[in-house]
Order: structure tokens, then C-alpha cells, then sequence
């Protein structure tokens, strides 16, 4: 049977084997390439007597990135979220792809710029991916996840086991939870709840179990007791959500004074500085222009459609914006014409239905939906025209819920937090759930995205957006 000691370090040295192997193999591929496509002979495009050189470099390259990536990045060595490691990687990845073409320029080696595409366009596509069939294929073995435990009571312990469930990519299995002071567990399913103490220490290989020290705020001394009990057991994975809820994280730097148990948090307003201002409305131009020349067939086929019953094919509804400003929020009409008479009449005339417009401001079963309006709806074709309001810059590609001046009293001190941003075509709403969330949550959401934006999480939450598209995820 293989050892713990062998079964942790096997993946470290997996991934950086495998980082190097796809590196180095992208250069062969890319000549193969080059070969291929532009003629039989290579020397048009690297003469032999730059071959070699161009070989070594390569390698010598390949060689830093991993130690990159090993010792200042920590990914052979941390588990880290899927979106954070993915932004490493590439931004790693571009780094490296610039100094390669910087040794190019500043050399006397022939230039071939189809094989440097190949090259790096193939390091950029093949290391993400193989990262994740490493983790796949170490996962089936067994040899990935981790047994873990949960240590704590209250919200942060359950906050905690939600978001650990939700990122795969780190591999804990979360198997126990102990919680202290009494507090009540919220977990339900095969997570067997520890009573006592020594019980944990009485867990077959105890020392390399992943704890996950989640308490709140009322517990604050039990970490401290916890730490130093762990420390003395000599187990070697622990880590620390600490309740600090509110605080902006993405793009916050940790410091700490020594001799002092203080930690500084420095945090970052992105959404204050013009730069970040302009870059975010810089990326909404480009991409809103692309996707309309793109789209435009679409859009001529399903206003006709719209159109069919007699009506407009694209409505505006009024939402709130910036800074609290009204405007026009665009749509393909998918409700009858006489769609604000047929909801009062359902309101007035159905207790059930009342009492989930006045909960959400949405009706499951719609009777004002037509039939062409049920699928732009489902697939979400009928917010295509709010491209118009992304260029306008009334709103952006990313973004919270755009909503109406009545449903933003129920934001309460939050609603300052929506007023910062411009209202998005999509969100972290849109891609956690959608109309599956409850309204409390979707707050949340608004406030989250606002306090923590950057534009990698504006990219990240676009490529979410297709897969919810696709899946037509919590969607009516």
C-alpha cells in the first residue's frame, strides 16, 4: 500500500513534470507546425544555426516557469481556487511569452513569428487544460482529495462548508465537522459530526488531515486554543476563515506588524480609481461592438418574430443606474401587449400568485409570457438589445441585476453599493442560480461583485454566463 508520504508528494511533482512536458512539447509541435503549413524545409523560418540556440533557450525558459511556479506561485505546493490559479497561469504564461520575444529582439537569432504563435498560443490552451486532466485522473486514483475537517459552529462554519463544497478544484473532502460551544451543526449528508476532541485525535492519520478553523466571532479565543493544540499534535494542514464579512477581498494585501498579532488589511476601492473606470469601459465598448456585428443576423430574425402578434419588437423598461440615474432598459418584448392588465387581474383575483410577486417580483408560470417569449426567455436572447445600453454606457457587459426604483428599497444600506456600478447585461447573480436564489441572496451577490470587481472577474463571470446559457440554469 503506498505510504502518506509518497501519495503527497507524488502530485507536486506530477504537475511540475507535466508543466515542463507540455512547455517543451509545444516547440516541437509549433516547428512540426511551421513545417507543415508554410513548406517542408524550416530554415525559411529558423535557420539550423539558430536551432540549437533556439532549443536551449527554450528549455532554460521552461525550467524557470515551473521553479515560477513552484516557489513564488506555490501551485505544486498550495491548493488553490480553479479562477485564482487559472489568472496565474496565464498571466505567468504571457510574462514568459514576452521575455521570449524580448531574447528574440535583442539577440541575433532569426525570427519566425508563425513559430512563436504556435508556441505559446499551444504553452497557453494545453497547461490549463492539462492541469485540470491531472487533477481528473489524480482524483480517480485517489490521490487528490483530502480529507478534511471542519472546526467551528454558526454561520462561518457553514459559510465555510458552502464554499469549500462549491470549489472543486481544491479537493477537500470535507468527511467531519466538530463544533464547539455547543452550537448547532447545519450540515446535512455524509459528514459524520464529532462529539469531543480526543475523537479527532483518534482519526486514522490524524496529522495530515486538512483543518478548516471556521469559528465566529464568539468563539474568537477557541482558534487560538485550536491553533496551538494542533501545533503541538504536529498536524501540518491547517487554515483559517476568519469572520470578516464586509470586507472587500479580491485584490486586499495582508500585512503584519512584528512582534504583534495585528493583521493589516489594505483595501482596494477598484471601482473608485479612473483607471479601472476606464478599463472596464473600454472592455464593454470592444465587446458589445463585436457581439452586435456578430449577432445581427440573430437580431433581425427575432424581432421579426416578436413582431408577429402585431406589436414592437423591443421595448424599454425603466431601471435604476449609476449613481442613481434612470433609464431605458432594453428588451425583446416577450409579454402580451396588454401585459399590465393581465397582471393586475392576477394579482387581484390569486392570493398565490400575489404573494410571490410581492416576494421576488417574478411569476413562475407567467400568464403575460407569449409563446416566442418563453424561449428568449429560457435562453436568455430577450436581454441581446441591452448591447445597445452597454454602448450607450447606461450599462455594463458585468454588473448587478439591474432592478427598478421600488425594488431597490428592499437593497436597504446595500442600495449604495448598486448605485456605485453600472447595472450588467449579466452578473454573479446571474451565474449563481438566478431565479433559484433567494432575493436576501441576490443582495448579496450586487454588493459582492461591487466591492470586489476587477475586470478578470468580469471575464470570469462571461464565460460562467455561457455555461448557464447553455444549461438554461434557474431560467423562466
Amino acid at each position: 500500500m503506498m505510504s502518506n508520504s509518497v501519495r503527497h508528494f507524488i502530485p507536486k511533482y506530477l504537475f511540475a513534470l507535466m508543466d515542463f512536458g507540455i512547455y517543451i512539447s509545444c516547440l516541437f509541435v509549433a516547428m512540426w507546425l511551421t513545417k507543415q503549413f508554410f513548406g517542408g524545409d524550416l530554415s525559411p523560418f529558423l535557420p539550423q544555426e539558430d536551432y540549437n540556440f533556439r532549443v536551449l533557450s527554450h528549455f532554460a525558459l521552461g525550467f524557470i516557469a515551473v521553479a515560477w511556479f513552484g516557489i513564488r506561485l506555490r501551485h505544486y505546493t498550495y491548493r488553490k481556487p480553479f479562477w485564482n490559479e487559472l489568472k496565474e497561469i496565464l498571466r505567468t504564461i504571457v510574462i514568459f511569452a514576452i521575455i521570449d520575444l524580448a531574447m528574440v529582439a535583442f539577440s541575433k537569432w532569426h525570427f519566425s513569428r508563425y513559430l512563436w504563435v504556435f508556441t505559446w498560443s499551444g504553452i497557453f490552451v494545453f497547461i490549463p487544460v492539462g492541469r485540470k486532466l491531472i487533477k481528473l485522473l489524480l482524483n480517480k486514483l485517489g490521490m487528490w482529495k483530502k480529507k478534511t475537517i471542519i472546526l467551528g459552529g454558526g454561520i462561518n462554519a457553514y459559510d465555510a462548508y458552502q464554499a469549500l463544497m462549491s470549489e472543486k478544484n481544491l479537493g477537500y473532502d470535507i468527511q467531519y465537522f466538530y463544533s464547539v460551544n455547543g452550537h448547532d451543526v447545519p450540515i446535512n449528508g455524509d459528514i459524520k459530526v464529532l462529539s469531543s476532541e480526543e475523537e479527532i485525535y483518534r482519526l486514522r492519520d490524524y496529522k495530515n488531515i486538512q483543518y478548516i478553523l471556521a469559528f465566529d466571532e464568539s468563539d474568537a479565543q477557541q482558534l487560538e486554543i485550536w491553533l496551538k493544540n494542533l501545533t503541538k499534535k504536529k498536524c501540518r494542514s491547517i487554515s483559517v476563515i476568519p469572520t470578516i464579512r464586509g470586507v472587500p477581498l479580491y485584490g486586499t494585501d495582508m500585512a503584519f506588524i512584528f512582534s504583534h498579532e495585528v493583521l493589516l488589511l489594505r483595501v482596494n476601492n477598484n471601482l473608485a480609481k479612473r483607471s479601472s473606470r476606464f478599463v472596464k469601459r473600454t472592455f464593454d465598448i470592444v465587446v458589445s461592438s463585436l457581439l452586435l456585428i456578430m449577432l445581427s443576423p440573430l437580431f433581425i430574425y427575432l424581432s421579426l418574430q416578436v413582431k408577429k402578434d402585431g406589436g414592437y419588437a423591443i421595448y424599454g423598461h425603466e431601471r435604476v443606474g449609476r449613481k442613481g440615474r434612470l433609464f431605458k432598459c432594453l428588451k425583446f418584448r416577450s409579454m402580451v401587449m396588454n401585459s399590465q392588465e393581465v397582471l393586475q387581474n392576477l394579482l387581484e383575483n390569486d392570493p398565490v400568485a400575489r404573494a410571490e410577486w410581492d416576494k421576488d417580483f417574478k411569476l413562475r408560470d407567467d400568464p403575460r409570457i407569449t409563446p416566442i417569449g418563453k424561449f428568449i426567455r429560457r435562453t436568455s436572447l430577450d436581454e441581446l438589445p441591452q448591447l445597445f445600453n452597454v454602448l450607450k454606457g447606461e450599462m455594463s457587459l458585468v454588473g448587478p441585476r439591474p432592478v427598478i426604483a421600488e425594488e431597490l428599497l428592499r437593497y436597504c444600506d446595500d442600495a449604495d453599493y448598486y448605485r456605485m456600478a453600472k447595472p450588467g447585461m449579466t452578473g454573479l447573480w446571474q451565474v449563481s442560480g438566478r431565479n433559484d436564489v433567494d432575493y436576501e441572496k441576490r443582495v448579496y451577490f450586487d454588493s459582492w461583485y461591487v466591492k470586489n470587481w476587477s475586470l478578470w472577474n468580469d471575464i470570469v463571470i462571461l464565460f460562467k454566463t455561457v455555461g448557464v446559457v447553455l444549461k438554461r440554469d434557474g431560467a423562466y
